[in-house]
């Protein structure tokens, strides 16, 4: 990740960013036509407000939408056809293995010297060229691919944006998602839903939606006939090119150390070659 451009926040920093918050009239409409879930009585407030509500699937894909585009708009698009190849075979081959055939996934390669990938809850993947630069063979896109291709099908992007919500942060923008916000609210639903880099703030996922991630990664792998001791490899790789790196405790992200750890175990459990 290159600190010029990119800020990465914990998450009690990102609750402190400004949100932007429904009022009575739009609330009203979102329950009416089923856009706004309310999370219970007793989480209403007692103020007059309107209390704290979960987002639905809806809003959440229409903001991952929303976010695509802009991400779209933000990065150039790599022009190297080899690079664009390899990206869409190896999701071609992890997505049918995943089971999550039901969206209209997309690869994209951004031309970025940032050692990063991320994905909406859309079924959108981004790869940045610098990342693909270190990677040795497709076994090791595909370790990239399957991690991401995992956070949707643990569905992280949504229980993050409903945990945001429920704790009161006014996300559930109704019937509107990022068009209804401003610049800095995009950038809070970006970053919730994956791909807060466009936005240069990044908002990491837990240590255990990371590690779930690396285990349905590395099964997705194994299915579509890719070698997951690749990804041991690959993590070798990027432990080795980031040595710099800061201690557990202090980091939402498992170390390289846990992450290696946790694959090669889970790799010989399945008797995975």
């Amino acid at each position: 990740m290159s600190e010029n451009t990119t800020v990465e926040l914990s998450q009690d920093e990102f609750d402190k960013l400004p949100r932007v918050s429904m009022g009575r009239r739009e609330l009203l409409i979102g329950l009416a036509a089923g856009t706004v879930v309310p999370l219970s009585v007793s989480g209403c407030a007692t103020d007059g407000g309107v209390g704290q509500f979960l987002v639905s699937d809806q809003q959440i894909m229409q903001a991952s939408q929303m976010a695509w585009q802009e991400a779209l708009r933000e990065n150039p698009v790599s022009r190297d056809p080899g690079m664009r190849r390899r990206v869409e075979r190896v999701g071609q081959r992890i997505v049918p293995a995943s089971g999550l055939t039901q969206y209209q996934w997309e690869f994209v390669v951004f031309e970025n010297d940032q050692q990063n990938a991320w994905v909406l809850p859309n079924g959108k993947v981004a790869f940045y060229s610098g990342l693909l630069d270190i990677m040795a063979n497709d076994d090791q896109v595909a370790t990239v691919m399957g991690h991401e291709v995992g956070h949707v099908r643990a569905n992280h992007a949504a229980q993050r944006a409903r945990q945001q919500a429920a704790a009161g942060l006014g996300l559930a923008v109704v019937g509107a998602g990022l068009g209804a916000a401003d610049v800095e609210n995009s950038g809070q639903w970006a970053a919730i839903l994956g791909a807060g880099l466009t936005f240069g703030v990044l908002l990491p996922y837990s240590r255990q939606h990371e590690l779930e991630a690396d285990r349905l990664g590395v099964d997705y792998m194994n299915a579509a006939r890719y070698r997951p001791s690749e990804a041991l490899d690959f993590w070798r790789t990027m432990s080795a090119r980031n040595q710099r790196q800061p201690m557990e405790l202090m980091s939402t992200h498992p170390s390289n150390q846990t992450r290696m750890a946790a694959l090669e175990s889970h790799i010989q459990s399945r008797g995975y070659a």
